[in-house]
């Protein structure tokens, strides 16, 4: 039997970094003493309301085909959301519903851009923005950021646009980095945007998940509405990640293409879910503020933790789940780090080398476990990196 090609050209060497996350998985099921801060998965339980609504529609029959774009309503409200959030004068006509945020990008990427032409993606990346411009057959073109911060170095993407580039993708906040892009740092983007009338993609999952800089949405700029694709989900906000509800804002056209699309690869969201993310909407931040909270709280303890330990060191995050901790005081690459760690303490972490080489030396731990099992976790990394600095 002969397969297509497409799912090795996709796959790319990054998703190797989850073999480790797979891995911790495996012996966790077994009952083994593991903590595994491989993985944004939150521990929060989804608020109550929202999984009765859910409940609610299955008890009444919910169970049908719905829109292919999105119950109206839904679309309603998350436009009016936006609205509020931004200033934009958003219609329902404006967003898309779709299964999480991957699902949004993935379907807005085959949209927007095709072979020949180029992405501009800053660095670090998240792991799929690759798969997502491979399988539209466009090329990705990474940009190197500031060396020391992490931080878009906006001189390198001017110097990375040529006449086949297309689109930016850009996070903010940022995974891996936790990093939010300040006003000077989105004007700097949306000035490239609209000199060389590109799109920019901007993913948005946990903007609002903001400890110390607030979130700015670049289709806010001006002139950026009409060039700019919003992603966004109630994964990470609500606690929502195994529901797979997520939208896409976008200029109208582009959502009708997507529509086209979401038409043979999903054919509507299921309309339990979307009652769901209904309430989960309209609930506003009330749900949001205490995960954002319990987060930040998490941040700083394993800042403390991890903070002096020679060897290390914390790249503090800005908003998010994730923190990048620099490794390679220890002298170990960080491949073998991570696995030893795995093997030796039962924490896993991921390598974010994956992540692109700017992060090359770092891995990646997640703040989604309960503050008693991160502290533990930090000690054992703390106790690990120590055995290695005395010969162990």
């Amino acid at each position: 039997m002969r397969f297509s090609s497409l799912t090795d050209r996709i796959r790319g060497d990054r998703v190797a970094a989850w073999d480790i996350h797979f891995a911790a998985w495996t012996a966790k099921g077994r009952g083994e003493d593991v903590i595994v801060l491989s993985v944004g998965d939150p521990d929060f339980d989804t608020p109550a309301p929202v999984r009765d609504a859910a409940i609610a529609a299955l008890h009444a029959g919910d169970t049908h085909y719905t829109p292919i774009p999105g119950r109206p309503e839904l679309r309603a409200a998350l436009a009016r959301d936006v609205a509020r959030r931004t200033g934009l004068p958003v219609e329902p006509e404006n967003v898309i519903v779709c299964a999480g945020a991957q699902n949004g990008l993935f379907n807005a990427t085959l949209c927007l851009v095709e072979a020949g032409d180029e992405v501009l993606v800053p660095e670090p990346m998240y792991l799929t923005y690759e798969a997502c411009v491979r399988a539209s057959g466009a090329t990705l073109v990474p940009v190197a950021p500031d060396a020391a911060t992490l931080r878009l170095d906006p001189a390198a993407l001017a110097a990375a646009v040529t006449p086949r580039t297309r689109a930016i993708f850009l996070a903010t906040p940022a995974n891996p980095t936790g990093i939010v892009m300040s006003m000077e740092e989105l004007e700097a983007v949306s000035d490239l945007a609209r000199r060389h009338d590109l799109w920019v993609v901007a993913d948005e999952v946990y903007a609002s998940l903001t400890f110390d800089r607030p979130h700015i949405s670049i289709a806010s700029l001006p002139g950026m509405a009409e060039r700019t694709v919003t992603i966004n989900s109630l994964s990470k906000s609500h606690a929502m990640t195994g529901w797979r509800a997520g939208w896409v804002v976008a200029p109208a056209p582009l959502v009708a293409h997507m529509g086209t699309l979401a038409l043979c690869m999903l054919y509507g969201l299921p309309g339990f879910v979307q009652q769901a993310a209904l309430v989960a909407v309209e609930q506003g931040d009330e749900a949001v503020a205490a995960m954002r909270e319990g987060y930040r709280r998490r941040r700083d303890i394993a800042l403390e933790a991890l903070g002096s330990v020679p060897g290390l060191r914390c790249l503090k995050p800005e908003a998010g789940m994730f923190m990048l901790v620099d490794v390679r005081g220890t002298g170990l690459p960080t491949m073998e780090f991570a696995w030893r760690l795995f093997r030796e303490t039962g924490v896993s972490v991921l390598d974010a080398g994956a992540f692109g080489p700017a992060a090359a030396g770092c891995v990646r731990l997640s703040f989604a476990v309960s503050e008693a099992e991160l502290a533990e976790a930090c000690r054992r990394i703390a106790a690990f990196v120590t055995g290695l600095a005395s010969g162990g």
